[in-house]
């Protein structure tokens, strides 16, 4: 049951043409009632606050509506996110008329995360239910007792009009008649329209039928007709209301007090009613015109609002394959969710659905998203065991003596890590400083052995005596070849002084021999070893040596700018590594062009 009367849009006798057409009426009618917010939006911590701010306010029992979406936006959104959560949902939505609550066991309630907010926001939706129904059962009753006092003043008032008597006597007494009706609050709706109807009925025979004093009469009509001329006044002033939904409303309110008002003289009836009637049909087909516009701006919305859910329908339909992707349209909804906000109401019908459908494309993208990233933290952990694997090899290597076989095991254990995809950032770093010192505390143990033979600390000072020695030589140019032999007979340097020294080499065997045509060295650890003899070493053989050397530099470089791509700023370094390969790679290419040329001379 509605908590108050409202004005038929429709007056009675001397009520105007409402030029409104039939589909906007129901819009009217919303309109006039309370406005109701959308909460859809709301949490469940907003929601309970604001039904907890509304059973506190002084007209709490006039906003029934408000409570009554701010409840089911509540039970929605709490069976929303209790499916979420894999929790089944134990307790029914209490109805709009129930006054008792509906309880479940306290064992399920305690075994819910859920079972605080729900139970508190139950017990104020309870307790405003039982207050409100209360409320309702005296202002029905109220309405009752009105229409019982205004049946009892219709019925005075029919006798005053078959019997008045004296007119002196009779006037006072219809304008204490006419007093105790405009006191009296409202009747139930469905007595409304007899109700009034046979009070005005009375009141124009009153005034018509019964030969009152002209004097007391015109008196009354004169106070009538000035009364209803300020009514004309304001309903003129309310046809150029801006706030024309405002206006409609004080229109409803004139009428009502034009209703409960006497005739004016006959030969002003017409002319004062015309006026009324004119600025009401002014009021009436702006209001009207209102309703249409918002109807085509309405159909707008939901026309954009469908684009949206079309966007969002694509996106949570692509097939997203790294967490990047998933960020760039994560952020991409949150656009058009903020668009979507931006929109206003669609059309009543449609509203809710079209919301629902743009709620279940969100739901459904970030649903994928959540358990994608599940799926991207169980293969970080997955890469982080196989790491902690490569790091307690490294670890149990690191103090072998075993140079050749362990540096090559690790270099290949450095592959390997390269190949294993991200680990949780938290242990990236601390993982990979654990990893790098192993191979460092080997790699540097190596390279400062005691000297002997393959010892790259001691190799190095033999090639830098190897080049003084060639800068003071003063023979021909058939000493290059021995110098050159005696380079390839020296084995490995450290790798950060390879390159520098092969350069001080060949710029040194350049200058002595110019005909040495800027060759750079064969295989870094080549030659033979000492005390064996060599065969003669022909043009093909020393190129073939160089192209073999040449491939397992550019192994190397290419396992090394992988696994230096690990440590912060490595970016420099990978480019100069990265330059470093294509023009080996270039060299290469050079060196089995002048191979294939030696080969088809023979």
């Amino acid at each position: 049951m509605s908590e108050e009367i409202k004005p038929e849009v429709i007056q009675p006798a001397e009520t105007p043409d409402v030029e409104v057409k039939e589909e906007v009426k129901e819009e009217i009618k919303e309109e006039v009632k309370e406005p109701v917010q959308n909460f859809a939006e709301k949490t469940l911590a907003e929601l309970s606050e604001l039904f907890q701010k509304l059973v506190e306010s002084e007209d709490k029992l006039k906003r029934s509506k408000e409570a009554e979406a701010i409840k089911s936006a509540f039970y929605k959104r709490l069976s929303r996110e209790k499916a979420e959560a894999g929790e089944e949902d134990t307790v029914v939505e209490p109805d709009e008329n129930t006054v008792e609550e509906t309880t479940v066991p306290l064992q399920s309630r305690a075994l819910s995360p859920f079972a605080a907010i729900e139970a508190g926001f139950k017990s104020l939706y309870m307790d405003y239910k039982k207050e409100r129904a209360e409320y309702n059962k005296q202002q029905d009753a109220l309405r009752e007792q009105n229409l019982t006092v205004k049946q009892a003043i219709i019925e005075e008032l029919k006798a005053l009009v078959e019997e008045p008597g004296e007119m002196k006597d009779a006037f006072p007494k219809f304008r204490d008649i006419q007093n105790r009706w405009r006191e009296t609050g409202p009747v139930p709706q469905q007595n409304f329209r007899d109700v009034n109807d046979t009070y005005q009925l009375y009141v124009t025979k009153f005034y018509d039928l019964v030969d009152i004093n002209r004097e007391l009469r015109d008196l009354d009509f004169k106070k009538n007709l000035e009364q209803k001329t300020a009514f004309c006044e304001q309903a003129e002033a309310l046809a150029e209301d801006e706030n024309i939904v405002e206006a409609f409303k004080e229109l409803q309110k004139l009428h009502e007090q034009w209703k409960d008002l006497g005739p004016v003289a006959k030969e002003y009836r017409d002319a004062i009613w015309e006026r009324f009637r004119a600025a009401t049909s002014v009021i009436n087909k702006r209001y009207q015109a209102h309703f249409e516009g918002l109807k085509e701006q309405q159909v707008k919305n939901l026309e954009e609002k469908t684009l949206l859910c079309e966007q969002v329908e694509a996106i949570a339909e692509k097939e997203i394959t790294s967490s990047t992707q998933w960020n760039a349209l994560s952020k991409e909804i949150e656009e058009i969710q903020a668009k979507w906000r931006a929109i206003g109401f669609a059309t009543r019908k449609e509203n809710q659905k079209i919301y629902d459908r743009f709620r279940a494309a969100c739901d459904k993208f970030f649903e994928r998203k959540r358990a994608s990233l599940t799926e991207f933290k169980d293969s970080m952990n997955a890469n982080l065991e196989k790491k902690m694997a490569i790091i307690e090899e490294a670890e149990a290597l690191k103090t072998s003596t075993d140079w050749k076989a362990t540096g090559d095991r690790l270099i290949e254990l450095q592959k390997q890590w390269k190949e294993i995809g991200a680990v949780p950032r938290k242990k990236s770093e601390q993982i990979w400083k654990r990893f790098r010192a192993a191979c460092d505390e080997f790699f540097t143990a190596r390279d400062n052995r005691p000297a002997g033979p393959g010892n790259v600390g001691a190799n190095l000072e033999a090639k830098k005596a190897l080049i003084e020695e060639i800068k003071a030589y003063e023979g021909d140019e058939s000493g290059a070849a021995a110098f050159q032999e005696k380079w390839n007979a020296i084995g490995f340097v450290p790798f950060k002084e390879k390159d520098a020294i092969n350069a001080a080499y060949r710029e040194a065997m350049a200058e002595k021999f110019p005909g040495f045509g800027g060759r750079g060295p064969r295989r870094q650890g080549g030659g033979n070893r000492p005390g064996a003899e060599r065969k003669p070493v022909t043009e093909k053989d020393r190129l073939k040596e160089q192209f073999n050397a040449l491939q397992q530099e550019i192994q190397t470089y290419e396992n090394n700018i992988g696994f230096f791509g690990l440590s912060k700023g490595a970016e420099k370094l990978k480019a100069q590594m990265q330059e470093k390969i294509d023009a080996a790679k270039v060299r290469l290419e050079e060196l089995k062009a002048k191979i294939r040329s030696i080969e088809t001379e023979e």
